[in-house]
């Protein structure tokens, strides 16, 4: 049985990062989870325990860990958690894990400024022309110039008139995006 959790906390270790002898990245750090309440006899707020947990994620979300935390930031982590038991010689203990599904600064505390990253599976994906992909994975085009980066005038995908059939049978596969209200 798998048990899902969502934590907020403190990350207390530099995030660690490696990649196995199989090319598998991997990103773990320890985080401090303190639960806070109003103490209505002091009127004041009081920091109950501490809990502590290794998080670790792999593949593209470990190498976009390792690129946006920092040791110190306050974050939001979702995933699976494990709790595992274990002895070393005369010392035994208890070790709660949680393997992040999604992971992000919290914004109660502070601003964040999201950067997409490039997916190597959109890139390389046999149904996209290798010259579109590129422009598939990037917001749109007021976004790109908005940024300083050159960018094509739409023409460039249209040829007398008629559009670029690869790139809209590309567009096509793309998810839509939804809007739900909270």
């Amino acid at each position: 049985m798998t048990d899902t959790i969502t934590l907020t906390g403190l990350v207390a270790t530099t995030p660690r990062h490696l990649v196995t002898s199989e090319g598998l990245p991997i990103t773990s750090f320890r985080l401090a989870s303190t639960q806070r309440r109003f103490d209505r006899g002091r009127q004041s707020w009081i920091d109950g325990e501490t809990n502590w947990y290794t998080v670790t994620a792999f593949r593209q979300l470990a190498i976009n860990v390792v690129g946006s935390i920092n040791k110190g930031q306050r974050v939001v982590v979702s995933g699976k958690l494990r709790i595992r038991d274990w002895e070393s010689g005369d010392r035994a203990g208890t070790t709660v894990e949680v393997d992040a599904d999604a992971l992000g600064h919290d914004l109660a505390w502070g601003t964040s400024v999201f950067t997409r990253s490039v997916s190597s599976t959109v890139a390389n994906d046999a149904d996209l022309p290798s010259d579109r992909a590129a422009v598939l994975e990037g917001d749109d085009e007021s976004d790109a110039s908005a940024e300083g980066s050159e960018s094509s005038d739409s023409s460039d995908s249209l040829t007398d008139g008629e559009p670029d059939d690869e790139l809209a049978a590309a567009r096509a596969k793309r998810p839509v995006e939804v809007a739900v209200p909270f």
